[in-house]
């Protein structure tokens, strides 16, 4: 779940973006935790997915409230 394509996010309305945005930030809070507490390394890429899908949906949305 924590990979997230432009594609998807042109799909998603305003609210959508919003509440997807909140998990996001909730599954990127848990791998943080996760990583702090020297949790399994093998799903290493989902940090990185995840904080990335974070900075698109962000993007997007700051591209939309300027226009």
């Amino acid at each position: 779940m924590s990979y997230l394509s432009s594609r998807e996010i042109d799909g998603l309305n305003v609210d959508q973006r919003k509440s997807r945005l909140v998990e996001l930030r909730e599954e990127m809070l848990q791998l943080r935790a996760q990583q702090a507490l020297g949790g399994s390394s093998s799903d290493s890429g989902s940090y990185k997915a995840t904080r990335r899908s974070i900075a698109r949906l962000l993007s997007k949305m700051n591209e939309d409230s300027k226009e």
